[in-house]
Order: structure tokens, then C-alpha cells, then sequence
């Protein structure tokens, strides 16, 4: 059984080496990439072009400005309330996957639609895939339990020429599982990926966007903050009954039960301290490996937790079979 791994000190650098948004963001070519950003920028108290992060609408913006601009992502919409995620983040865990894959395969990122990775819990943006499959040419599958979602999405892959024949999404219908019923049969994956939901319950969610909203917007009203969410987001995207560990140990039990669906399966990890209880899942599993990478974005720091059940033996064997030609 493997030693659970003690977090790794974060990097000085704020983002990835190879992410693209590591500066501050341009927002005169950003405008210039999708004029209707340009409604929403402002001089803040600082003299710096801006916009209001506690709105929802100028988040939404942003958004597409960056995915036009820096991925070529030419139409991307998605309704009101559905989680519009910050792309700097999302950019990073997946270059910090495709270091993972690079170190199992002699330091090489393995690139093209011979790489397969799962996203568990596409959501309505799709933006794992969208970002992956720009920056790397890999190939997609998203699964999502959320019909309208399921359906924004598809829609998102359908407007845009480049992404189409990469990105396949299917419906999970049931709430309660990750893996299961996703993969068909004998598909396997060099990668899964997942952003767990972080609360335990809608009242956590609600008293954290409070929070958020607050810290946001610099109020000081002496009454509570209305529960608006900057960057959205459904029940099913901000909390699972037992919270982020309770989520992340069930995909583990399922991950146990078919460990050869993918080299590495990966997850992000918001609450350090549910990693003990993580690792604990993973021992039961009998992991053959297991990875924590720290991430961090400004002040806000996560990791990325890795394992796999292939032997050495069995990941020589798939990096000949699967990795040789796709560097």
C-alpha cells in the first residue's frame, strides 16, 4: 500500500509555466477580441482597467473574451445561475495533468486525439474540454447528471467547428455515481479529471457566496449579503451531501472498481484537510501510486490529488501502446 504523501510546497509562481493568463489580463485586447466585454470595464480605485468580479454578467464577459482570444473559442454561452468558473484555474489543473502524463512517459506531453481524458461533471461550460482540446489536441469525454447543462453544452461543441469530433458528453442519470455507466465498453482513459463540489449542504453554499459576495464588492451595509453568485452555479456543481471528502472517497471506491478505465485518475482538492481522509480511501483501494501536486491562483491555494492501480509493468505496456506517437 502506497505512504500517503505529505503536500508539496506550493510554487512561488502564481500559475503554471505554460499557462497563458500568468499576467495580468489585457483588457484592451481583450475587448478588442469581443467588443461586449467592453460594457463592463472600468478604472478601479487603483488606476488598472477592471471589471466588477462580483457581477455575474462582467464574470460571464470575461469569460469569453479570454476563450476567444486565447483558445479560439468563437461562440460560448451559457444560462444564468450555471457555474461560470474562473479560466486561469481550469487552465492550470490541466496543464499540471499533462505534466503528470509527461512524467509517466519519459518527460514527453503526450498530445493529439490519441490521448483520452474524462471529465467527470462536465457542467454547462464545458471548460476542461474546450481548454484541453486547444491546447493539447486531446480527446474528450464529459459526463454530467444535469439535462439543461448536458444540453448548453453540446451546443457549445456544435458552434464551433474546431471542437467538433473531439469532445463527446453523455448523460449520467445517476447522481450518486462518477464512473459508473460512462465509459463503454473496453474504453479506457490516460486521464480522468474532476472539480469536486466544495460544500456539504446549500445553506454551506450560500453562507460561502455571502462571504465571497462580500469580500468581492468591499461592503459594509451592516446587513447580510444577498446570496448572488458571481460565478454561478446549480446545487449539483456546489454541494454533495458529506461535502468534497465524502465526494472524492465515493469516486475512489468506484475508481476501485475499475482500475484499468484509466492510467491516472485525478481530482482537485480545495479543503487541505480532507486529504487524511483521502488518503485513508486510497489505501483501502490499494493504490499503486499516488500524487498530490499543490496548485495555487493568487491567494487562493488547492492541490490536485493522482493515483493509478496500473503496475509498472502495466504502464510500460500502455505508454508503448498508447503514448509513443502522440508526443
Amino acid at each position: 500500500m502506497p505512504t500517503p504523501p505529505k503536500d508539496l510546497l506550493a510554487s512561488k509562481a502564481p500559475l503554471h509555466p505554460r499557462n497563458p493568463h500568468r499576467e495580468r489580463y489585457d483588457f484592451a485586447q481583450l475587448t478588442q477580441a469581443s467588443p461586449p466585454l467592453a460594457p463592463f470595464v472600468h478604472t478601479n480605485k487603483f488606476g488598472d482597467a477592471s471589471i466588477d468580479f462580483a457581477n455575474p454578467e462582467a464574470v460571464k464577459a470575461l469569460n469569453r473574451a479570454l476563450l476567444k482570444q486565447f483558445y479560439g473559442i468563437a461562440h460560448w454561452d451559457i444560462p444564468a445561475g450555471y457555474l461560470c468558473p474562473p479560466i486561469p484555474g481550469r487552465a492550470d489543473y490541466l496543464h499540471y495533468v499533462a505534466d503528470l502524463l509527461a512524467a509517466s512517459n519519459s518527460g514527453a506531453v503526450p498530445r493529439g486525439k490519441g490521448v483520452s481524458v474524462l471529465d467527470i461533471g462536465v457542467g454547462a461550460n464545458a471548460i476542461y474540454p474546450l481548454i484541453g482540446r486547444q491546447e493539447y489536441g486531446w480527446r474528450f469525454v464529459g459526463s454530467e447528471t444535469d439535462a439543461v447543462a448536458l444540453r448548453v453544452a453540446r451546443n457549445i461543441v456544435r458552434a464551433n467547428d474546431a471542437l467538433k469530433g473531439s469532445i463527446d458528453l453523455r448523460h449520467q442519470p445517476d447522481a450518486g455515481h462518477m464512473l459508473a455507466g460512462i465509459p463503454k465498453r473496453g474504453e479506457v482513459f490516460d486521464a480522468t479529471i474532476c472539480n469536486p463540489p466544495f460544500f456539504a449542504s446549500l445553506a454551506e453554499a450560500e453562507a460561502g457566496t455571502r462571504r465571497k459576495t462580500t469580500n468581492l464588492g468591499g461592503r459594509n451595509t451592516g446587513r447580510p449579503a444577498p446570496p448572488v453568485r458571481n460565478f454561478g452555479g446549480q446545487a449539483s456543481e456546489l454541494w454533495y451531501p458529506g461535502g468534497e471528502e465524502a465526494f472524492v472517497r465515493q469516486l475512489v471506491k468506484e475508481s476501485h472498481a475499475q482500475p484499468a478505465t484509466a492510467f491516472w485518475f485525478t481530482t482537485l482538492v480545495s479543503q487541505s484537510h480532507t486529504l487524511p481522509g483521502i488518503y485513508k480511501e486510497l489505501q483501502w483501494a490499494e493504490a499503486v501510486e499516488v500524487k498530490t501536486i499543490d496548485m495555487a491562483q493568487g491567494q487562493k491555494k488547492s492541490r490536485l490529488v493522482a493515483w493509478t492501480f496500473l503496475t509498472p509493468e502495466q504502464q510500460a505496456a500502455w505508454r508503448e501502446k498508447r503514448w509513443v506517437k502522440a508526443v
